[in-house]
């Protein structure tokens, strides 16, 4: 037995935890399988910050939906993440949460009655913050940010958004025309849709140009921000720059195939490593968040 290859030792097995520090908490888990990947992503972000390179998160709306915004504005005031990427719903659910300190509606009551989306100021609102903020040259993130911000919100410390434009931190989103509630609003206009996302989609690639030696989190988008990642890896590979050599992360409750194959393992055949953290947002991310914060604390 001793002659042959284990993958359980002594030294990786788990401890039990009484008491003590969240650090002591990080330490007292197996390092083996996801608890192993789990510890290998908090240091990848932490170095990554610690070699000024970026740290960029790409979002779904869920996130968002299940009370996130905090503590991903800390991680952005705290200057661990560098650059937020989002798709359409987010600026739905972000914009509520500003406005009146709730979100999410029931899809399945309001669709029965044929008000699913129709509330006015959210369809109104966005609309109208985009077509403004896309005659003034911005993508919607810019244009979003700044109209929450500047704007009459109640909740706005709640915005992603608002905070990216206050800390002057790239922010971008990326629609699929007919996805998301506004787009059935009459103040849509699919020109200025369109030029904001493409705006957003090349600061987009301008961040991704840049992102050896760094971290790219995919948190809750199954198709959109997966398949924009990869065509902006392509895109400024294509254009010389050496996007190769960093780490990507998928978390998720359930890893599906454009995250895996987008995120995880296409992007990094010539050079990085990926991680795939299977489980609940609303655990593991404020989990992901705190160790990394006591990371940086305790160094």
């Amino acid at each position: 037995m001793k002659s042959r290859k284990s993958k359980v030792r002594l030294d990786k097995i788990g401890k039990p935890l009484a008491e003590g520090s969240f650090r002591d908490f990080i330490d007292s888990l197996p390092d083996i399988l996801s608890a192993s990947d789990f510890k290998s992503v908090i240091k990848a972000i932490v170095k990554a910050r610690n070699n000024d390179r970026p740290v960029v998160l790409g979002m779904g709306a869920h996130p968002i939906k299940v009370g996130l915004s905090p503590i991903i504005i800390n991680l952005m005031e705290q200057g661990i993440i560098t650059a937020i990427a989002m798709n359409g719903a987010c600026i739905v659910h972000d914009f509520e949460l500003a406005l009146i300190g709730q979100t999410s509606e029931d899809v399945d009551a309001e669709l029965c009655k044929g008000t699913f989306g129709m509330a006015e100021e959210t369809g109104k609102g966005i609309n109208q913050a985009i077509n403004k903020g896309v005659k003034k040259g911005y993508g919607i993130g810019k244009s979003m940010g700044e109209n929450i911000l500047k704007g009459k919100f109640h909740y706005k410390e709640l915005s992603i958004l608002a905070s990216a434009h206050k800390l002057n931190m790239p922010i971008t989103v990326h629609v699929a025309i007919g996805t998301d509630i506004i787009h059935m609003h009459p103040a849509a206009d699919g020109k200025s849709i369109g030029e904001g996302s493409m705006r957003d989609f090349k600061l987009f690639s301008s961040v991704i140009s840049d992102l050896q030696g760094g971290v790219y989190i995919n948190l809750g988008s199954a198709v959109v921000m997966p398949e924009v990642f990869l065509k902006a890896v392509a895109l400024t590979r294509n254009l010389k720059h050496k996007v190769k050599n960093f780490t990507s992360v998928n978390m998720d409750f359930i890893q599906h195939y454009r995250s895996r194959e987008n995120v995880l393992r296409r992007p990094v055949i010539s050079g990085g490593t990926s991680y795939a953290l299977t489980g609940h947002h609303e655990i593991m991310f404020p989990l992901l968040a705190a160790a990394i914060m006591n990371e940086v604390k305790t160094e």
